[in-house]
């Protein structure tokens, strides 16, 4: 099982700078402005879900905000921070891409954080503000914003609903919803973030002959139906309550079914250095 480098050992919790000459360094990724593209994922003792997919997306991004990273240099990048990924703990790893005059690129080695197996989302009063939906990156600190108003108001997230009330994704997780045996997810041409979970979860329900119905849902009738939230960092975790703007909860609807498939999601965790090379098609994984 591969490990961190001892000498990167006292630098786990801080970001590490990147060049192709010297690899990681102590610093800032580029820039001093935030950073126009970032992804994270769960490390758990050396394994990783969707990693090749994580890396993907951080490709395909940085091509679209980032121009300046040639692609080359974007998957030597990836490379060694697999390299880097620790064998041991639990760890939430966030890779970052600043752009500006000077692109740059950047590893933060973060502890993971504790996770939950359920979730309250609250609606707020005002529709999603993100101004690029498909990218991760650019909207975290409107994203950070309505997680602190989720919290004021007693929930742990927020959801994103669009200006005709169709409801989208939460701030940090995408929705999928149940309708008895149909795994729903929202219809294809909504923004929302591509969501690695996601793919995971539809794999295992395609495997498992679930039917998956694209849909366009409101938040009234998410409230009415079993509805998941996901993410690297938790997976699963089925919606227990909503928080409406006006700070009035509801129960939600939840059945059993989550634990079967979170224990099935957990078992597509990979060691990190087993996986494909980054770029590879979901069916790799």
């Amino acid at each position: 099982m591969t490990t961190a480098r001892p000498d990167l050992a006292p630098l786990t919790g801080r970001r590490l700078s990147w060049s192709r000459e010297a690899s990681f360094l102590p610093g800032p990724g580029g820039s001093a402005e935030p950073p126009a593209v970032v992804d994270s994922w769960l490390v758990a003792r050396g394994r990783v879900r969707g990693l090749a997919l994580h890396e993907q997306r951080f490709q395909l991004a940085c091509s679209r905000l980032v121009p300046g990273l040639p692609r080359s240099t974007v998957r030597r990048f990836l490379a060694d921070v697999r390299r880097e990924l620790p064998g041991e703990g639990r760890w939430f790893p966030r890779i970052e891409a600043y752009g500006g005059s000077s692109p740059g690129l950047a590893l933060w080695m973060r502890p993971a954080p504790g996770t939950g197996d359920t979730v309250s989302l609250w609606i707020p009063r005002r529709p999603d503000p993100r101004t690029r939906p498909g990218v991760k990156g650019p909207d975290l600190p409107a994203l950070a914003d309505l997680r602190a108003g989720a919290r004021a108001a007693g929930a742990d997230d927020a959801l994103l609903y669009a200006g005709d009330g169709t409801a989208l994704e939460a701030a940090h997780s995408s929705i999928v919803w149940w309708r008895r045996d149909t795994l729903c997810v929202p219809a294809p041409d909504l923004a929302v973030l591509p969501s690695i979970t996601r793919v995971l979860l539809e794999q295992l329900a395609w495997a498992w002959r679930f039917r998956i119905r694209s849909e366009r849902c409101s938040p009234d009738e998410l409230q009415r139906v079993e509805t998941w939230t996901l993410n690297a960092l938790h997976g699963i975790r089925p919606v227990r309550a909503w928080v409406d703007a006006h700070g009035r909860t509801v129960e939600a609807r939840v059945s059993g079914r989550a634990g079967e498939w979170r224990r099935a999601l957990h078992a597509r965790a990979l060691l990190s250095h087993a996986l494909p090379a980054g770029g590879k098609s979901a069916a790799a994984l």
